[in-house]
């Protein structure tokens, strides 16, 4: 059963919503952090209250899902792999530390591969 959780603005708080969808339509369930989550607050939600979240959208009533695309039978890999890209591409980044980690991560991959001869 395929899930998806969100977090994003609404009104003057962040929310965290929790699909799943079934074979017959999504089932959610949403949290309200209040302040924006930081870094160590989400693995803290996830390890304290995630089973409550999940154990709530699984009991939530299932609705039909019309903008769903139909399932396939099989997935082809590189059309996996370009749809992550995309996804992973329209995510902004929320934090400088973000940014700073990844310019560290880039500056790390650089090195190796001069390592490497390339």
């Amino acid at each position: 059963m395929p899930s998806t959780f969100s977090v994003f603005f609404e009104g003057p708080f962040w929310v965290g919503v929790l699909e799943t969808a079934g074979p017959r339509g999504v089932r959610a369930a949403r949290h309200v952090f209040g302040g924006e989550p930081g870094n160590a607050e989400l693995p803290e939600f996830v390890r304290r209250d995630f089973g409550r979240l999940l154990d709530s959208a699984l009991a939530a009533p299932e609705v039909a899902d019309e903008r769903r695309p139909r399932e396939r039978t099989s997935l082809n890999p590189k059309w996996l792999a370009r749809q992550a890209a995309r996804e992973s591409a329209a995510r902004p980044l929320s934090t400088a530390a973000v940014e700073a980690l990844e310019r560290r991560a880039a500056a790390r991959r650089q090195a190796k591969e001069r390592h490497r001869g390339r």
